[in-house]
């Protein structure tokens, strides 16, 4: 983490150390390291194939005892493999995914999942027009600060432009949306800038009314911006309709049927958080990266058959479908080399090689 050239490519300062142990040395600080460094893999004493088959069984529902009698493993190991591929998956979402683009319309949900002993909140959010997993956040109760958490996520993602928040009737998604997408404007006066809600901010919810575990009526409301508006953004993001979460509704469902601590009624729950989160990341990449989604197919000629897109491919984030193998390897790169902060003049040696690696 102290070499200057670390978080930079096409720089050439990777050279090969050893082919037949492929390892890699840097030109500029001189350490050598694994090409498996920074990846699921690393340090992995197990076959890359025999890993990648497992976390592949985990991404699609099957539970961990199964895996355990199926292939002999000890519980231990599956679960750091488990743990090894969400926090990659994370890795890779917060380098690829969390980007700013124009999301048109996002929904978010809250999903309550049953774990040993206590009950768990994951919230998520979707971007409608793409199908792209924005992001989840997990909390021990569904109050202001996990929507808080959640919405900052969305903004990761968000360019200053029109963006329509479709929720449920959840009162906490209106004060953080409104706090979380605002900006300063800068009067020319001292003191702390006055802080603007975006004008092309929309929000909208739906809430519904059960009777019998039935819905009986439903009821939508526009809470920021006109019905004019909500209504245009809707036709540009799903192309007609009303006010819904039909979208992440559905997410939801396929989140709960590829992770096995999610299926209701089930016995397969989780025992730490840690290991929710891991899995919620593992199935949001995969779903993002890996899973053709079918209303996404679209045909390059009228006579040619359909071409399958994942959210990915439709985000434009990347131009192909993935394989695990391929989301567990990807190398993230680390975040770009800063000066350290000293007392008094820099050194000559210093300012050459911030005016190197750091212009």
């Amino acid at each position: 983490m102290d070499c200057p050239a670390r978080g930079q490519a096409g720089k050439g300062s990777i050279g090969v150390h050893s082919r037949q142990d492929k390892r890699w040395r840097c030109r500029v600080c001189g350490k050598t390291f694994a090409a498996t460094q920074g990846t699921a893999f690393y340090r992995l004493r197990t076959p890359v194939e025999l890993m990648t088959l497992v976390v592949t069984l985990i991404a699609h529902g099957c539970p961990r005892q199964a895996i355990v009698a199926a292939f002999g493993f000890d519980e231990r190991t599956v679960a750091d493999w488990l743990v090894r591929a969400g926090r990659q998956s994370r890795a890779v979402h917060e380098h690829l995914v969390e980007q700013p683009r124009d999301l048109g319309q996002v929904q978010a949900d809250e999903l309550r999942v049953k774990t040993q002993g206590r009950i768990l909140w994951m919230a998520m959010a979707v971007m409608v027009s793409t199908r792209l997993w924005l992001g989840g956040e997990i909390s021990p109760h569904r109050d202001l600060s996990l929507i808080r958490r959640l919405v900052q996520h969305v903004r990761a993602c968000a360019l200053v432009r029109r963006i329509l928040l479709c929720t449920d009737g959840l009162c906490s998604y209106v004060r953080a949306a409104r706090e979380t997408f605002r900006d300063p404007v800068h009067g020319g006066q001292r003191g702390r800038p006055r802080l603007r809600v975006w004008p092309q901010l929309l929000i909208a919810q739906v809430v519904k009314r059960y009777e019998q575990r039935r819905v009986v009526d439903v009821e939508r409301w526009v809470v920021q911006g006109t019905v004019a508006r909500v209504e245009k953004a809707l036709v540009a993001s799903q192309g007609k309709g009303v006010i819904n979460t039909a979208y992440i509704e559905r997410l939801n469902a396929t989140f709960r049927e590829r992770l096995a601590s999610l299926t209701r009624r089930g016995r397969a729950l989780a025992r730490k958080t840690l290991t929710l989160e891991c899995g919620m990341y593992l199935i949001g990449a995969v779903y993002n990266f890996c899973t053709a989604h079918e209303s996404l197919h679209v045909a390059a000629r009228v006579s040619q058959p359909a071409v399958p897109r994942t959210p990915a491919m439709a985000a434009r984030i990347t131009d192909h479908c993935w394989s695990l193998q391929e989301l567990l390897s990807f190398h993230v790169p680390p975040p770009r080399w800063t000066p350290p902060k000293r007392r008094g003049r820099r050194s000559r040696a210093l300012q050459l090689i911030i005016a190197q690696w750091c212009s």
